[in-house]
């Protein structure tokens, strides 16, 4: 194992030379009881080892950037490095929140017209950029929701409900809102049970959360009479974009009959996440709930763009100043330098790539709900059950390889789930790789299933005891 920092260290070494204080010495201002009765235990460290240390550290990390990243469900695509470039152009990287209006015009155009982009590609007609990632454009989402039923006489509708495929942030953030949360069954397609959702839906049902395609990578053919039952009764239905990224630029959720709709723009449209920075989750609306998104909005008045804190009927911030900036012009650059017939093909190269890798897997390994998918899929692992295989040793398997595990034990109606997503930007030979190292994982879990059970080899980090680590973890440097 490498060595920590503070284990290099040699009395006498030295990484930087501090030129001399020109301030006044705060020494003799600062109280006593503020003051360190004994120096800093620091490492004295050159700055050879310092750059080597954190380089090192650098080279365990994994990132779309390094290798394949096939986490179903999150759309882990490579980010194009034009989308940073110009997120730190000066204009938009040393620009302050709290500056005047008139001295960001440009970033609030780029807002502005980001807002539009995204009422066209979503079927809305208003769009707020606030929310800070897709669980927060759902909170905000159901904000709306129970503050226009309220207004308009109909608070008794308080049950939100959810597919049992559903992602994990639907029911909770139903709940955080203050429905009651109320779970519709999946069919032998893997569609919502169209017959289940028309005995459960009554007068009390506020609304329908849902994400089409759903978790297991099927699309709701059903989607339009999904939405005539719920509007029956006055209810609001709620697109989840987390899978937004096989439908992009060909179908628009406002089509299909949503009335709102987050998109996540660290997925569909290219910011790193999952540890690589900050989420956005903007939220769009239909006409009639137009007034209730978030203040402040951008809007223009002639020439002029500003920020419109107007709307009596907002449900107020829900967020620091007006969302995560940086991310925003990523997405704006990555909608730009595609345009629609480039949109139109993340989706058509994701379903692509889905069903190719579904198609080479499904020769040796059991795939439920095998109908024809769009950007994802789902495996079990339960027919190496009696080999003592389950999913997470393939999973697991996989980083001896350089290769991100995919989604494990998720959707929870599957037994021993793999959740695998290529997305758009990986080559055939990425994919061929990868499903020979499955192949080969599948062979190994039969012929040699302790190899499997002891993975990782090759990493640092080597097989945890889970149980024990969530019951006792070490949370501090021991020697």
């Amino acid at each position: 194992m490498t060595k920590l920092i503070f284990e290099k260290g040699k009395p006498g070494r030295r990484a930087i030379h501090l030129p001399k204080m020109d301030t006044p010495d705060y020494m003799n201002t600062l109280s006593k009881k503020y003051m360190r009765k004994t120096p800093a235990d620091l490492p004295e460290v050159s700055e050879p080892d310092v750059v080597r240390h954190y380089t090192d550290l650098s080279t365990k990390n994994f990132g779309v950037d390094a290798n394949f990243y096939p986490l179903g469900s999150c759309t882990m695509k490579y980010n194009p490095k034009i989308n940073e470039y110009m997120a730190a152009l000066p204009g938009f990287s040393d620009v302050h929140p709290l500056q005047p209006e008139h001295t960001v015009q440009g970033c609030l155009e780029l807002m502005h017209c980001l807002q539009q982009l995204l009422c066209e590609i979503a079927g809305m007609d208003a769009f707020s950029l606030q929310p800070a990632a897709g669980a927060q454009g759902e909170i905000t989402g159901l904000m709306i929701m129970r503050k226009y039923l309220n207004d308009h006489g109909l608070e008794h509708k308080n049950i939100i409900l959810v597919p049992d495929s559903s992602h994990g942030t639907n029911p909770a953030s139903a709940a955080l809102a203050g429905f009651t949360v109320q779970t519709i069954p999946s069919d032998q397609k893997g569609q919502t049970d169209l017959q289940q959702l028309k005995e459960m839906v009554h007068d009390g049902v506020a609304g329908l959360m849902l994400t089409n395609p759903n978790t297991v990578g099927v699309f709701e053919e059903h989607i339009e009479e999904i939405a005539s039952v719920i509007h029956s009764v006055n209810g609001l239905l709620y697109y989840d974009g987390a899978n937004a990224n096989a439908i992009v630029g060909i179908v628009r959720p406002g089509d299909m009959g949503f009335d709102l709709v987050h998109f996540n723009l660290h997925k569909t449209f290219s910011t790193p996440h999952g540890g690589g920075g900050p989420g956005s989750g903007p939220i769009g609306v239909k006409k009639f709930l137009e007034e209730y998104l978030p203040n402040p909005v951008v809007k223009k008045d002639s020439d002029r763009y500003f920020l419109d804190y107007s709307s009596p009927c907002s449900i107020g911030k829900i967020h620091s100043f007006y969302g995560n900036f940086g991310v925003l012009v990523k997405a704006y650059c990555y909608i730009l330098n595609l345009g629609r017939e480039g949109l139109i093909q993340v989706a058509e190269n994701a379903v692509l790539n889905a069903n190719y890798i579904a198609k080479r897997l499904g020769e040796f390994l059991k795939i439920p709900f095998d109908k024809g998918f769009m950007h994802e899929f789902i495996v079990s692992y339960d027919t190496l059950l009696d080999q003592g295989i389950h999913a997470k040793d393939a999973a697991k398997r996989l980083i001896d390889f350089g290769i991100h595990p995919p989604t494990m034990y998720f959707p929870a109606i599957v037994s021993e789930a793999l959740m695998i997503e290529p997305t758009e930007t990986e080559s055939k030979e990425t994919l061929d790789r990868f499903c020979d190292l499955m192949e080969q994982i599948y062979q190994e879990g039969i012929n040699d299933p302790e190899l499997l059970k002891t993975t990782p080899h090759t990493k640092t980090v080597r097989r945890l005891d889970e149980v024990a680590a969530a019951r006792n973890p070490v949370i501090k440097y021991m020697e």
